[in-house]
């Protein structure tokens, strides 16, 4: 008898701190509204705009999904090094913040496929550096982002010295002020950049793009009725030309894989 009702108190026990199955999903429409973290500090994927708000290419995306749910949109600005910790600990839905698809990050977060986008590293570089190949930069210091998983990849493979600062500003900000011959991180927000007046003159883009990686957006481990709408909307975007209508109104080039993306879509 005591065997069985110690039995009873354990499987009660058990049943009363079992969590319940999330549902992201339900949670966004009853909530009436899509939490995003996306960058603030990488034009033109994500940056604020004379008044503050936050725009570029993956806003307008968000836009797009929260339209999609019938629901309104709030951004959270995230970095590198906190965008996965946000969506695991509730604060965001879902990331969408110019993360490189890697299998580490796989094992964090569920990673929705098709990726919506895929980029090279470059180096903003200042023009004192007269510099072509990437075998040239052994020995010299590039400043980078905190978390960028090609930092410790191109330290080994080229020989030169990570100078690494959290965000985009940071290191830009270092670059400027010499700590640095040039700012590593993704090529299209390098294209982005010398867009700008503040960076047109003394600054350039010497060196090919390396390491092309595709970049996922990020939701929770196990919502996957989220995920199937995720994945169902990326297909879509690809179909009907988005990223690269959306490339074209921030200015820069669309990358090949936006337009072969586009190609395989729109014909199914």
């Amino acid at each position: 008898m005591k065997k069985i009702l110690a039995a009873s108190v354990a499987v009660f026990a058990l049943g009363s701190v079992a969590p319940a199955s999330a549902d992201v999903l339900a949670d966004i429409k009853s909530r009436g509204t899509l939490i995003v973290g996306v960058k603030a500090d990488y034009k033109p994927f994500g940056f604020r705009d004379p008044s503050g708000q936050i725009v570029g290419i993956e806003p307008d995306l968000a836009a797009d999904l929260a339209k999609r749910l019938g629901v309104k949109l709030e951004l959270v600005p995230v970095v590198a090094s906190n965008r996965i910790e946000f969506v695991n600990q509730g604060k965001i839905d879902l990331v969408m913040a110019t993360m490189s698809d890697k299998p580490e990050r796989r094992k964090s977060v569920l990673a929705i496929d098709p990726q919506y986008y895929s980029d090279a590293v470059n180096v903003l570089m200042t023009q004192k550096a007269k510099y072509t190949k990437w075998e040239d930069l052994k020995g010299k210091t590039l400043c980078a982002t905190s978390g960028s998983f090609y930092n410790k990849e191109v330290e080994s493979k080229y020989g030169v010295t990570i100078k690494a600062f959290d965000g985009s500003e940071k290191p830009l900000f270092a670059l400027k002020q010499g700590e640095c011959i040039g700012y590593l991180y993704d090529q299209t927000f390098v294209q982005g950049k010398l867009l700008d007046d503040e960076w047109k003159s003394g600054y350039y883009k010497p060196l090919p793009g390396i390491l092309e990686t595709p970049w996922i957006m990020g939701a929770k481990t196990g919502e996957e009725a989220f995920g199937k709408f995720l994945s169902d909307t990326t297909k879509d975007w690809f179909k009907q030309g988005t990223v690269i209508e959306l490339e074209k109104k921030w200015g820069i080039e669309s990358t090949d894989y936006s337009k072969r993306m586009h190609e395989q879509a729109k014909g199914s």
